[in-house]
């Protein structure tokens, strides 16, 4: 890359000196997971080229000589000052960029990677940037909820982790597998996170870590299986909404795939119904009930968010194409994967987990016995979440796994948007609407005088008012009284000496 005589906001990667390793002649080299092809920059490269943060150093330098024979900064003790293993928090680049220029050696040019695109140019990253370069490289290495990694990342700290990968750390200061640090170290080399950032910041996305102000902090509810950073897309950067707020007030609609018509149309009913409230609907975009929720919340210009199992810049499924874009456009696109990564079954039954937790509630509208959909709602009731199922008909196979749900008492049943808002959302503010029947006139008789309009016969000859008066177990008198009050409200009539209903008409 060529390089430039001052420093920039930000930079796509540290410019190779001339005196570095030629290029690897192949050019690329099939990245992990989903076979994307990354560039790889110098043949053995260690890890990516992060810039320390503005408090200084946090480890002693010492000098090597630089091609001049003067000498140069370089990392900590056992590094080499072209950012190859043994230096993973820090290159050389990084060192020489706060140093002043100097002509006649072209480590001078040298530059640090600033702030991405969407971060203030001014201040520095919250948390510190190679603690975000470390998860985005973590996203692309391992499997979501990896529970072994989150207890790893609890006891040293992402950025250690990532340091032990690369040099091949001892399985027991690890605490994994030898074999599984060896992969680890292997695939390290096939990819560069600070691209995977980049190529965020262009389709007008960014990654998200703990510690942000837009983390969604109830994410923190799964543990040591926590998502170790979340890629997400959406409308442009400046204004992308934040998850975190769009989190507080969100509610999960799941469901078979092969779902009826039936299904179909509770879902989208459910999907505009709960937009129109207020709520953010969230799904997997998957077929089916996923489909039907996301277009019903759209079709009312609401909010939607869609959790992939693949990448953000992965369309899957492929006849959803259309409605992911629309979702990247109007809504949000969020994944635990890096861009790229391919779904797996696995993958799919891992990401329930992060709309299990992400929302306050689970709809499931249909879903067989063994239905993926059923796994969210189990997770959602783990976690302490609203768990609800609408019913179907009986004799359908896809409504029971949840009536099953409800029988068991693990899922409360709605019918409607707002019941799902009366449930989840804030009490007296979200209070569904009565359904109560149609009032006749004459709901609004007394007893006495209703008692008397059911003891006169439907026949046209009628029935005298002593009849009358034994079937309303009320005296001659007050049965005349009262057949005259129902004959000027329109209910009876006198036929001679008989009484009869009026015949509408």
């Amino acid at each position: 890359m060529t390089a430039h005589p001052a420093p920039r906001a930000h930079t796509d990667q540290p410019t190779v000196p001339s005196d570095a390793p030629t290029a690897d002649p192949v050019g690329t080299r099939a990245g992990c997971d989903g076979g994307e092809r990354l560039r790889h920059l110098v043949r053995g490269a260690g890890p990516p080229s992060v810039h320390r943060s503005r408090h200084g150093p946090t480890e002693p330098l010492r000098t090597v000589p630089t091609t001049d024979g003067s000498p140069g900064p370089a990392g900590p003790a056992g590094s080499s000052p072209d950012g190859r293993p043994g230096q993973p928090h820090r290159a050389a680049a990084a060192v020489a960029a706060d140093r002043p220029a100097r002509t006649g050696t072209a480590r001078s040019e040298h530059r640090a990677i600033r702030p991405t695109a969407w971060a203030a140019p001014t201040a520095p990253p919250d948390p510190p940037e190679p603690e975000r370069i470390s998860r985005a490289a973590l996203t692309r290495l391992i499997e979501p909820g990896d529970a072994a990694i989150g207890r790893a990342v609890q006891r040293l700290g992402v950025v250690r982790l990532l340091q032990g990968f690369y040099e091949g750390a001892p399985a027991n200061r690890l605490g994994l597998g030898a074999d599984r640090i060896a992969a680890y170290q292997e695939r390290l080399r096939k990819f560069n996170p600070v691209t995977d950032l980049e190529r965020i910041a262009r389709l007008g996305g960014k990654f998200i870590i703990p510690g942000d102000s837009e983390w969604p902090s109830q994410l923190d509810d799964l543990g040591d299986s926590r998502p170790i950073g979340l890629w997400i897309r959406g409308l442009p950067s400046q204004r992308l909404p934040s998850l975190r707020l769009l989190a507080l007030r969100s509610v999960a609609v799941v469901g078979s795939r092969a779902c009826t018509a039936y299904g179909r149309h509770v879902a989208g009913q459910l999907g505009s119904e709960l937009a129109e409230r207020g709520w953010v609907v969230v799904s997997g975009a998957a077929h089916g009930v996923d489909t039907a929720a996301h277009l019903g919340a759209l079709a009312v210009n609401g909010m939607t968010i869609a959790v992939l199992a693949s990448g953000v810049d992965i369309c899957y499924p492929r006849g959803n194409e259309g409605l992911i874009e629309r979702i990247g456009r109007d809504g949000l696109l969020v994944s635990e994967l890096a861009l790229g990564m391919n779904p797996t079954r696995f993958r799919f039954v891992l990401r329930n987990r992060v709309i299990a937790a992400l929302t306050r509630g689970t709809v499931v509208v249909e879903a067989a016995p063994r239905s993926g959909a059923l796994s969210t709602a189990r997770r959602a009731r783990d976690l302490n979440r609203h768990t609800m199922g609408v019913p179907g008909p009986v004799t359908s196979e896809l409504s029971a796994g949840v009536h099953t749900l409800i029988r068991a008492g693990a899922a409360t049943m709605v019918t409607s948007g707002a019941e799902v808002g009366e449930l989840i959302g804030a009490i007296g503010a979200d209070l569904a609407p009565e359904r109560v029947g149609p009032i006749l006139p004459r709901d609004a008789l007394e007893p006495p005088v209703a008692r008397v309009l059911e003891a006169v016969p439907a026949s046209a000859d009628g029935a005298p008012v002593q009849r009358l008066a034994h079937y309303a177990a009320l005296s001659e008198a007050t049965t005349v009284q009262h057949l005259h009050e129902l004959s000027s409200l329109g209910f009876v009539e006198r036929h001679g000496a008989h009484w009869r209903l009026v015949r509408r008409k």
